[in-house]
């Protein structure tokens, strides 16, 4: 497995000497300055490749090439951004990356409603409440039939959370909503997310799934001529939210996925959270059953709560059994091996580490910090050189 580390380029605090002592190799960023839809040139891929070789990296994987909200609506002529992004998908391989990450999220990307949320120990995480989330949704976007998606009790506590929160608190909620949307564009008020949330009006899961099924009969196509590896990533959280449809939530969904546009180039994001964060998922056994196709691996661990809310545990904690997981990577990578493929290795990053020590008060992207993905790519290095140990040496 490819030890990897997710880097924002400009946007990051963390610089790539910093992340060089990780031990990590591989770096996986994006042109987050590049507005979506917009050709990614081969003049700004290849000035990218430069600055990570140049610090003794190699660039793993493209964390992401966002897909266009006309595409996911399925709005009007596509012809040009369907172009758009085959062209960077062939500029991306000229300059020798050919694995993107990708979601088809409607509007929103990762969503949680803490940012700083504290752990018993020490330190802070990440948390989706499903309170909160309610108490947003129904109190202050106003969104009709919210309460519906919403228990009885997850309501009572959304309304007692409003009626005690103060102005401050309110903004530090959209805030932290609007967190999971990356580079540098500009995040929405109330009033901008009521408005682009209209664009979505009649537009179901199957309608959802209509419009990604024409991307990925779009986009595969070239990426196989390409030799690129497009792994989409699950929803997070997987649900239903601001009555938007998820439809990457689920081994079944995955299956979907797959079998949309059956090809080598249509693959799989095994991200643990997000998969782990949905109550019926067995992460182990869905890794398992679309094993051949993933082309990449988000490590991490969720604690769940009955009322549909989480946060981010420790690597080796949570809910998913971090050990088996990795068993079913390992031997798939080994089954690659025997085959004599050359991409045999799955490249993989800790993802959405605590903050830890001096992370605190750095200001550093949300879910990203320095000591504590540290932490978590420790802990993985260990369990990996564990079963490696027990399962015997590769062949050479």
């Amino acid at each position: 497995m490819i030890e990897s580390w997710r880097w924002y380029g400009e946007f990051d605090k963390i610089t790539l000497p910093e992340v060089a002592q990780t031990g990590a190799t591989g770096i996986v960023t994006a042109l987050h300055d590049i507005p979506y839809g917009e050709v990614w040139s081969r003049e700004a891929i290849a000035a990218r490749q430069a600055q990570v070789r140049g610090a003794g990296f190699d660039w793993v994987v493209v964390e992401s090439l966002p897909i266009h909200e006309r595409i996911k609506r399925g709005e009007g002529d596509l012809s040009t951004l369907f172009a758009n992004y085959q062209q960077s998908l062939a500029n991306l391989a000229a300059e020798g990356v050919d694995r993107v990450c990708y979601n088809f999220m409607p509007l929103l990307d990762w969503t949680r409603t803490d940012l700083t949320a504290p752990v018993a120990r020490g330190g802070q995480c990440l948390r989706f409440s499903a309170p909160r989330m309610a108490a947003f949704e129904i109190h202050m976007l106003g969104r009709e039939g919210a309460e519906e998606d919403y228990l009885p009790e997850v309501r009572g506590k959304a309304a007692i959370w409003f009626q005690q929160a103060s102005e401050a608190d309110r903004e530090a909620l959209l805030a932290s909503i609007m967190a999971g949307l990356p580079g540098a564009f500009d995040r929405y008020s109330v009033a901008g997310l009521r408005t682009a949330l209209a664009g979505y009006d009649g537009i179901g899961r199957e309608e959802l799934r209509a419009n990604y099924k024409r991307f990925l009969q779009e986009v595969i196509p070239t990426a196989q001529e390409l030799g690129v590896r497009m792994c989409v990533h699950p929803d997070d959280p997987p649900r239903d939210i601001l009555g938007l449809p998820r439809i990457v939530s689920t081994g079944d969904d995955l299956a979907w996925v797959l079998n949309a546009v059956d090809a080598p180039a249509n693959g799989i994001t095994l991200c643990s959270g997000s998969l782990g964060a949905h109550p019926d998922n067995d992460v182990p056994a869905i890794a398992r059953s679309v094993a051949p196709r993933i082309h990449f691996a988000h490590l991490r661990n969720v604690a769940k709560e009955a009322d549909g809310s989480f946060e981010e545990a420790a690597h080796l904690e949570g809910d998913t059994d971090m050990v088996a997981l990795i068993a079913v990577l390992l031997e798939e990578e080994g089954r690659r091996r025997a085959e004599g493929r050359a991409d045999d290795a799955i490249p993989f990053r800790p993802d959405h580490g605590h903050d830890l020590l001096s992370d605190i008060g750095r200001d550093l992207i949300p879910g990203y910090p320095l000591i504590g993905r540290l932490r978590g790519l420790a802990e993985l290095r260990g369990v990996i050189a564990g079963l490696g140990h027990r399962q015997g040496p590769h062949p050479a």
